[in-house]
């Protein structure tokens, strides 16, 4: 029997009632309904959904919280990378960010965009046809985390887009979620009063609760959110402030105190004003984002590494305290660098405790004549690392004492050593207990060979108990499943689950397992080059040094790593080891295919697809994908609603083909 056309009625009208009252409350802070009010609307609703399950819809209000907890969350790629900002500390840094924009754009006037920089959580929302579909963390900039369940329980994140705009029906807004300081430290009391461990700041917190795999204890914790950007390809938006504007007509939260600055020194007296006026704001900021307005003019400049040439952020000034330094200790990292660490009196800084701090090298605390006993003055870089930076001396007890380097490792007693024009000591023993497990966290990391069930703990308790030594050993576990599975505490699911994730890892492509070594200075773009530029680790290890830096974009800083790297027997032997167990160590074959050696970037809407499957299907038959345009791209694929690369393309004398020759040119049918 067909629904009464009343019962659907009604049920829209609830939602639509609750959206608004949710907007009013938790973006406008202007309720204008009691709790008890507001209840009674959400029972009526839910009474209803209950009474016809066929009309709950996902972006009900009901379904904030909703879902079964994930085991693992599954990954997302970004359409558009979620690039970092560099940072700029001094006012001749920000003046010369100006000098540069200036220079790009030659003649060109030019405006700022002020906002403040929240100390969160940075994600990604998409929604399609207005509904909210998927919720990502930044990740690495390139992949993230689906957390979309968690995302829709803070309810100043619309599920559904209030616009009969069609042109912003399918956007992607991006954010930041924090917590407030207040709601934190109320959180924190509530849990002390529970017996549970007390959270250390409001932005950890707010990671943690992220990373919470169950929606409904996520709904139970303080989030806020603040949206920052939008990209909606067929709207006619001109400027970074028009993007605002929009968002905010969407009934997305954004925050208030955004300024358009019409030139550099605008921006400073901004960055002034908020540097005074921090304390007082509700939530922490640790400075002021720049960018500049203008979309077509962000997309001339572009990006550089990970950074756009757009933007930056401009840091306030670090937090400091003083206190006493108790002991330095060392500190041995993944490569075996060694690192002193002081241990101080513990001391309140900018919002969280602070105990340690780093010294970061002998030179750094000869500099500084620092000595265990001392007053100290610490800050927090950026307000987020501490670190010492000033002795007081006039404080200095008598038996202050002075600290030397040991000539061997804390952790293994092997020899340590100092190689010439660098400022840090390194352990020569590779298989020291701290480098192995830093090494084996390396290589199980996500945008290495991310070996799933391998954490930290699981790592701890395989070097601990002899069962590995270093990563290769990994590959033979296998052999010893009964053993592992009588570990305490550990079963034969657990152990499977670990020798299941190793195994898949062998399929990770040439480029990550060159990342997943750890090469001291290569990275993983780095890996990336030399993976295209040496397509088998039979043709890396033959390139000499002089041949490695003259490699596009291989310095010799990172040329004389990857020499040093090979030239060691046992980094040899481990190779040996891993590509005897099936991992890749060559590059996928590229030579031959239709588009080797292209270079594409996409703009516009295509009909046929979309622009991340056009992206796969140009790789997959040779050819690259570019973000910006540059005389050293070759096509141009331009869809509807093409934007400004369009018009730069254009001026510097990139081919441009249509949506048409382009399916030719791939050959799909």
């Amino acid at each position: 029997m067909p629904l009464q056309k009343s019962v659907i009625e009604k049920i829209e009208k609830l939602r639509k009632e609750i959206n608004e009252h949710d907007y009013r409350y938790y973006v406008l802070a202007e309720p204008v309904i009691s709790d008890a009010e507001y209840d009674k609307l959400m029972t009526t609703l839910e009474e209803l959904e209950k009474q016809y399950p066929e009309l709950i819809t996902p972006d009900s209000p009901t379904q904030r919280v909703s879902g079964e907890p994930t085991k693992k969350f599954p990954t997302v790629t970004h359409s558009v990378p979620m690039l970092s900002l560099s940072n700029s500390y001094t006012e001749e840094e920000v003046r010369e960010f100006d000098r540069r924009v200036k220079s790009l754009l030659t003649d060109q006037s030019y405006k700022y965009v002020c906002e403040l920089k929240f100390d969160g959580i940075a994600v990604s929302l998409k929604y399609i046809d207005g509904i909210l579909k998927v919720g990502a963390t930044r990740g690495d900039g390139t992949q993230g985390d689906n957390i979309t369940n968690n995302l829709k329980t803070i309810r100043s994140i619309p599920l559904k887009l209030d616009t009969n705009n069609k042109a912003l029906l399918d956007i992607e807004v991006r954010g930041e979620v924090f917590m407030k300081k207040d709601d934190f430290i109320r959180m924190n009391e509530e849990r002390e009063v529970d017996g549970e461990k007390l959270f250390v700041n409001p932005r950890n917190s707010s990671a943690g609760t992220l990373k919470l795999q169950d929606p409904k204890i996520v709904a139970e914790r303080p989030l806020n959110f603040y949206t920052y950007f939008l990209k909606a390809e067929k709207a006619d938006l001109k400027n970074h402030s028009d993007c605002l504007k929009t968002l905010k007509q969407l009934k997305f939260p954004v925050n208030e105190f955004s300024r358009l600055c019409n030139n550099i020194d605008e921006v400073i007296e901004f960055w002034k004003e908020w540097q005074d006026k921090r304390e007082a704001l509700p939530y922490d900021i640790d400075g002021v984002v720049v960018k500049v307005d203008s979309l077509r003019q962000q997309d001339l400049l572009g990006a550089i590494a990970k950074s756009p040439r757009w933007a930056f952020a401009y840091k306030f000034t670090s937090r400091k305290a003083e206190t006493k330094l108790n002991d330095i200790k060392l500190q041995v990292g993944r490569i075996g660098t060694i690192t002193p660490v002081a241990n101080l009196q513990p001391v309140f800084i900018g919002g969280t405790t602070v105990s340690r701090a780093s010294l970061y090298n002998e030179d750094y605390i000869q500099e500084l004549d620092i000595r265990i006993g001392d007053s100290v003055i610490v800050e927090k870089g950026g307000d987020v690392i501490p670190k010492v930076t000033e002795v007081i001396k006039e404080k200095r007890p008598a038996n202050a004492k002075i600290f030397s380097f040991p000539s061997k490792c804390p952790e293994c007693s092997s020899k340590i050593y100092r190689p010439e024009s660098e400022v840090n000591y390194y352990c020569e023993n590779t298989e020291c207990p701290a480098q192995v497990k830093g090494r084996i966290m390396h290589w199980a990391s996500r945008g290495a060979m991310d070996i799933s069930g391998l954490g930290e703990a699981v790592v701890d308790r395989l070097v601990e108990s002899k069962f590995i030594k270093n990563v290769a050993d990994l590959y033979s576990l296998h052999t010893q499943k009964e053993k592992l599975a009588a570990i305490e505490r550990w079963g034969e699911k657990s152990v499977q689950n670990l020798l299941d994730g190793i195994e898949v890892s062998k399929q990770k492509p040439y480029h990550r397992v060159l990342f997943a070594l750890g090469i001291r200075h290569v990275g993983m773009g780095g890996a990336q080059i030399l993976s295209t530029s040496y397509p088998s680790i039979k043709k890396l290890l033959s390139a000499n040094k002089d041949e490695l830096q003259n490699t596009y974009e291989i310095g010799p800083k990172i040329a004389e790593s990857i020499e040093r790297y090979f030239a060691e027997k046992h980094n040899i032997n481990l190779i040996n080891r891993l590509q005897a167990a099936g991992l890749n160590f060559e590059a996928e074959k590229l030579e031959g295919l239709p588009l080797s050696g292209k270079i594409f970037v996409l703009t516009g809407t295509l009909s046929s697809m979309a622009r991340e499957e056009a992206k796969e299907k140009i790789e997959k038959l040779g050819g690259k994908v570019a973000s910006s345009v540059s005389k050293n791209v070759n096509y141009l694929v331009v869809g509807a609603d093409a934007g400004s690369k369009l018009e730069k393309a254009k001026k510097i004398g990139v081919e441009i083909i249509e949506e048409d020759e382009f399916l030719g040119m791939i050959k799909i049918t």
